[in-house]
């Protein structure tokens, strides 16, 4: 299985490896790479699904990326694995500092003013949350449901995160893209290269041992015969 592991995490080393991953990054992308290669489908399916899941992984879609990944590798005609592995390119040390650079260039594209700063922020997230909870509530008593912090949350955070996530993630995906088929071409290749050396020593292995069993034949024939001839007519 791509995602099994030999050892199941507990709850806290899941929350350690999602922080920073046991060996660093650099491992970490390299075991991604790994298993990436080691699909086995055709480079630029794998290409594909590998952009799908990059590009998800850049756009705000808690909860629902991995489900956002798959279809968007099925409407890709991608690789459903290679996908999901493309949606960890993020990692929580370095979203926050995506999601202001996404909400910068948001507000710039839209033309949003609202002030982007730490409080403001804190604050569009703690009237949105008031409000959902405001409006849950009201579900079961006769209390007004109100709207206007989750449509500032909408319009001020949201929406701004997601156009100017949108941007440069299908770039960084593009060449996410672009780097994944080399990369795969160049590990099945090698792969089938080994696969034929097998194949090879396995053949040449069969070879030795029908040509053992040949001569071993073959004495046993010389025997039967020498004995044959000294039990003739004749024999002593």
């Amino acid at each position: 299985m791509v995602f099994k592991r030999r050892e199941p995490l507990g709850w806290g080393a899941w929350l350690r490896e999602m922080v920073y991953p046991r060996g660093g990054f650099r491992r970490a992308t390299r075991y991604v790479i790994h298993r990436m290669s080691r699909l086995p489908d055709e480079p630029h399916r794998i290409a594909r699904g590998i952009f799908a899941g990059s590009l998800i992984g850049f756009l705000p879609l808690p909860g629902l990326q991995f489900v956002a990944a798959w279809a968007a590798a099925r409407l890709m005609r991608g690789n459903v694995l290679a996908a999901l592995l493309g949606t960890f390119n993020t990692n929580p040390l370095t979203t926050p500092f995506f999601a202001v650079f996404a909400m910068t260039l948001g507000h710039w594209i839209m033309g949003v003013q609202a002030p982007l700063s730490a409080e403001g922020i804190a604050q569009a997230f703690g009237h949105a949350g008031a409000d959902l909870w405001r409006n849950f509530m009201a579900i079961f008593n006769d209390e007004t449901m109100h709207w206007g912090g989750l449509v500032r949350f909408w319009h001020d955070i949201y929406v701004p995160y997601f156009i100017g996530a949108l941007i440069p993630g299908i770039i960084l995906s593009l060449v996410g893209y672009y780097v994944t088929i080399p990369i795969v071409k160049t590990y099945q290749k090698a792969r089938d290269a080994k696969a034929d050396e097998r194949k090879e020593r396995r053949r040449k292995l069969r070879a030795h041992l029908a040509e053992a069993a040949a001569r071993l034949r073959h004495r046993g024939d010389v025997a039967e015969t020498d004995a044959e001839e000294n039990d003739g007519p004749g024999a002593p």
